[in-house]
């Protein structure tokens, strides 16, 4: 079963919050999950000068070494706030490029070109 680590949203509109979740990522985005390991406010409170995380790093940690991959968006939470390093190996330009584009590059470097 492939875990993922990713957002669920919750709240009203125009006032949501985020919970940080391992869930199997067969599943709905707001399903039940396995294990709610943190939650993201991304509203400013009055007074505050900062957005609101609360969350399990021990938790965060044993889930990515048993192989659950985050998605991209928790990604850069956990690099921000300082629970992955800036080029781990989920970051998304460490995965390199996408499929396709380094193949059609190499399909025209061969070819010649017909003007003289």
């Amino acid at each position: 079963m492939p875990v993922r680590l990713r957002m669920a949203m919750h709240g009203q509109r125009h006032n949501r919050i985020f919970h940080l979740v391992a869930i199997n990522q067969r599943t709905r985005r707001d399903a039940k999950p396995m294990e709610l390991l943190g939650i993201y406010d991304p509203a400013l409170k009055l007074g505050d000068t900062h957005k609101t995380v609360k969350w399990s790093v021990d938790r965060i940690k044993y889930w990515l070494g048993v192989g659950a991959l985050p998605s991209k968006s928790v990604v850069k939470l956990l690099e921000r706030g300082g629970v992955l390093p800036p080029d781990s190996k989920y970051h998304p330009k460490v995965l390199g490029p996408k499929f396709g584009t380094e193949s059609s590059k190499d399909n025209f470097s061969g070819m010649t070109s017909a003007t003289s």
